[in-house]
């Protein structure tokens, strides 16, 4: 994916559902989702095991979220990557949502790549929104 497409998603997609937020600020996928936050974007968690993370509710899955969902940021292993995806390309099926799947910096599968790419879902891996943002808008995500 180009950077003009990026920008476009990233500009146009404002609600992210994170799968596997951690409630540990040591780790990345509890730091990330703050930052996106503080960049303006409307987190959604997704963790089974937490009932809120950075003051917001959680789900146990993406099934579970209510209302629309732009962008799925997926902080999970890369061995589990393809059932997220799988659940995000059904959401889509279903709900008409999920314009775009991200798999965090360290995470690839290109099984779940594949299946994106049928589904006609953008998909991006091994990726770090933290360090994308910054560097394709840096006055600032426009809203």
């Amino acid at each position: 994916m180009d950077d003009t497409e990026l920008r476009r998603h990233l500009t146009e997609g404002r609600t992210i559902a994170v799968v596997g937020m951690s409630r540990s600020p040591a780790k990345a996928a509890h730091r990330v989702p703050a930052f996106l936050i503080r960049a303006g974007y409307d987190v959604v968690p997704v963790n089974p095991f937490a009932d809120e993370i950075l003051d917001r509710p959680c789900h146990a899955g993406l099934a579970d979220v209510p209302g629309h969902i732009d962008i799925v940021d997926v902080f999970r292993p890369s061995d589990d990557a393809l059932a997220v995806v799988e659940d995000a390309v059904r959401r889509r099926q279903e709900r008409g949502d999920v314009r775009l799947i991200w798999l965090q910096l360290g995470i690839a599968n290109e099984h779940a790549r594949e299946l994106a790419a049928e589904a006609g879902i953008p998909f991006i891996q091994d990726r770090c929104m933290a360090v994308e943002i910054p560097r394709l808008f840096p006055d600032g995500v426009p809203s």
